[in-house]
């Protein structure tokens, strides 16, 4: 009998597989970073298929098999895309998604890195349009200082996007960006 993980999970991308299946990347709070396949989501009356559309917050249960994850069961917690409202808050959830995807390396469980990106996503929800670019700027940093490719000071997720900081980063924003390309160029990829 194999192992069943309960973890809470954002589904970050969906690849189709088959005819009704799914290649999902999923970051999870327990197991890190996981690609896991979801039977049948793409047929018409799916029950999974709510809770594992892109940028959704779910409860999951992932079972992990000879041929590698599979998703057994999930939970919508919430849809952040719908949340979002605008197609310039979508992209820019999307861009810090795609960094953790292209850097971040799989099955390494790191407690912080969900964290970050869902106070980023509720900053995109619910703060002010003006703050985006900065909330990008600062989100893209601290994935890649949970990663150790940034020597800044790390911070913590729920003060991490405060209006205060928000301004600092606008105000210095060569100067974080900057950081951000020295951190990408550190990984090598």
């Amino acid at each position: 009998m194999r192992h069943k993980y309960a973890v809470q999970a954002l589904v970050l991308s969906r690849t189709p597989v088959g005819e009704a299946s799914e290649l999902l990347a999923l970051l999870t709070d327990e197991v890190g970073l996981v690609r896991a396949r979801a039977q049948g989501t793409r047929s018409r009356g799916a029950k999974l298929a709510p809770a594992l559309v892109t940028f959704a917050e779910s409860s999951m249960v992932l079972v992990r098999g000879k041929d590698g994850w599979r998703v057994a069961g999930a939970v919508l917690s919430e849809s952040w895309f719908s949340r979002f409202g605008s197609s310039d808050a979508r992209g820019r959830a999307a861009r810090v998604a795609a960094l953790a995807l292209r850097l971040v390396p799989g099955e390494a469980p790191d407690r912080a890195l969900l964290p970050i990106i869902l106070a980023y996503f509720d900053e995109l929800a619910e703060g002010a349009p003006e703050n985006r670019d900065a909330a990008e700027i600062l989100a893209a940093l601290m994935v890649l200082s949970v990663l150790g490719l940034d020597r800044g000071e790390p911070e913590s997720a729920t003060e991490l996007f405060a209006s205060e900081k928000l301004a600092q980063v606008a105000q210095s924003r060569a100067a974080y960006v900057a950081r951000v390309n020295r951190g990408i160029a550190a990984s090598g990829l």
